[in-house]
């Protein structure tokens, strides 16, 4: 299935294949590629939207609420809506998984705001992007709860 659209945020790329306007705003599916060493979100939570991660290739670490599991191909978690998490690539390879989050409210809308937070010709201040996190229902976590 071909995207309905490709963004890029930094070094991470998501291609959405279902956003809310095709499922009446309950679901939105995108893949998710993680080159190695790519920077990646801050630990966060999300105030009304449950997430699911599927492993396509390569390993991403998903690490929720303190506890980091491994996701190869084939594996998957289920984060619950206000679950500390941030997903990363540690192997040496690019690592692709497959995201659903229900309902649809974090979406290509969201995305797009960040990358125009980051084309700006600075990195965004940290207050900026909280604002942007919390219009779309995501609260930054500086620390991982244990």
């Amino acid at each position: 299935m071909k995207p309905k659209e490709i963004i890029t945020v930094g070094q991470i790329q998501l291609s959405f294949l279902l956003d809310g306007d095709d499922t009446n705003n309950e679901s939105v599916m995108f893949e998710m590629v993680i080159p190695y060493g790519a920077k990646v979100p801050v630990p966060h939570y999300h105030l009304e939207v449950d997430e699911i991660v599927y492993g396509l290739e390569g390993v991403t670490t998903s690490t929720i609420n303190g506890e980091s599991t491994d996701l190869k191909p084939g594996d998957h978690i289920f984060v619950p809506r206000g679950a500390v998490h941030h997903h990363e690539n540690l192997g040496h390879e690019d690592a692709r998984s497959l995201c659903v989050l229900t309902p649809a409210s974090i979406g290509p809308a969201y995305f797009r705001e960040l990358v125009k937070a980051f084309t700006k010709g600075t990195p965004p201040d940290s207050n900026e992007m909280k604002t942007i996190m919390a219009k779309h229902g995501l609260i930054a976590a500086p620390h991982p709860v244990k």
